[in-house]
């Protein structure tokens, strides 16, 4: 059998570099780097087209010269803000039965939107913390959440990436403040019951947990020495790795059990072992860190996974391209 026709699809505004993780990926997999394809030519109103070619998916970018068949997609690095803009793609992968992996918009949508995924978790019994979803509320609302929460709090927007705009509140007027600034930007947000996630040692501490197929495949403690900011490692968090055998049993039930409520095959868990174990979010598209680790515990499985269902689809003969790219 020749060669699958890789595609990976990525936006290349975005600062995180996984697409270089699984281009690396793709090329150790199967012996060539797969054809990179910005993104934002197949968002709403780009110019990028995907025609019906013999019962599969040709992808046409004209400025580019694209013109191919691929055989997998890997639809990734895809910021927030920018993903409902590819709902209309994602469908037509979907309905020309492309292989790819967590690509549904209705996934994505209810892990992306914050205030989706609580609710989700609500109906399906998935731990997390206390959380009030609040759209441009006023004054004496946001005080009567912030006091029913215990007046130890933490507020997000319904959509962001990275811990951006995120407010640890444990004051009235730092309270003013969050509420002033998501009037501000029009963004709906929410403020949760802070987890009291902090070692003994005094880091505040969160876990990433990457689930694929079902399976924990990889794992992480994110330790932050401010109280006061996200554990995100691009907020200066210090990420240490775990083998998912030395994870607690509770944090790889959650982080499956998470995954599998917002209906996507793969993602990276964030949740703390405090408070029983409890989730607070699914990550569509986990950024990577430490690249030769996640790209062996992370990138080479997932680009595998892809692999594995195009074998099992038929993998027919590759298309590659018509045209250099």
């Amino acid at each position: 059998m020749s060669r699958p026709s890789i595609a990976l699809i990525a936006d290349p505004t975005s600062p995180e570099g996984c697409r270089e993780y699984l281009a690396e990926a793709v090329e150790l997999l199967t012996g060539a780097p797969p054809v990179r394809v910005d993104s934002r030519h197949f968002a709403a109103g780009g110019s990028g087209r995907g025609v019906p070619d013999g019962g599969r998916l040709r992808l046409q970018v004209p400025e580019e010269r694209l013109d191919f068949v691929p055989d997998v997609v890997l639809l990734y690095e895809i910021p927030p803000h920018r993903r409902r803009d590819l709902a209309a793609f994602q469908e037509l992968l979907r309905i020309h039965d492309v292989v790819t992996l967590g690509t549904g918009p209705d996934a994505w949508r209810t892990a992306t939107e914050k205030n989706l995924t609580v609710a989700r978790f609500q109906r399906d019994g998935v731990a997390q913390m206390e959380t009030v979803v609040l759209s441009d509320p006023s004054a004496g609302e946001a005080a009567e959440a912030f006091e029913r929460l215990g007046g130890d709090t933490w507020a997000r927007p319904v959509v962001g990436t990275g811990g951006d705009d995120t407010f640890h509140i444990t004051t009235g007027p730092r309270l003013a403040e969050a509420t002033a600034y998501y009037a501000e930007h029009g963004t709906d947000w929410m403020l949760s019951r802070d987890a009291g996630n902090v070692t003994a040692d005094g880091m505040r501490h969160q876990f990433r947990v990457f689930v694929l197929g079902g399976q924990v495949v990889h794992a992480r403690e994110h330790l932050q020495p401010e109280h006061d900011t996200p554990c995100n490692t691009c907020r200066g968090a210090t990420p240490v790795h775990i083998d998912p055998r030395d994870l607690p049993a509770r944090l790889g039930e959650l982080a499956v059990a998470a995954t599998a409520s917002v209906g996507l095959p793969f993602a990276g868990v964030d949740l703390a072992i405090e408070n029983g174990g409890v989730v607070f979010e699914v990550n569509v598209q986990p950024a990577f860190v430490d690249g030769a680790v996640e790209r062996e515990k992370v990138a080479v499985p997932y680009v595998q996974a892809h692999l594995d269902a195009f074998e099992l689809a038929g993998g027919g003969p590759s298309r590659g391209l018509t045209a250099s790219a």
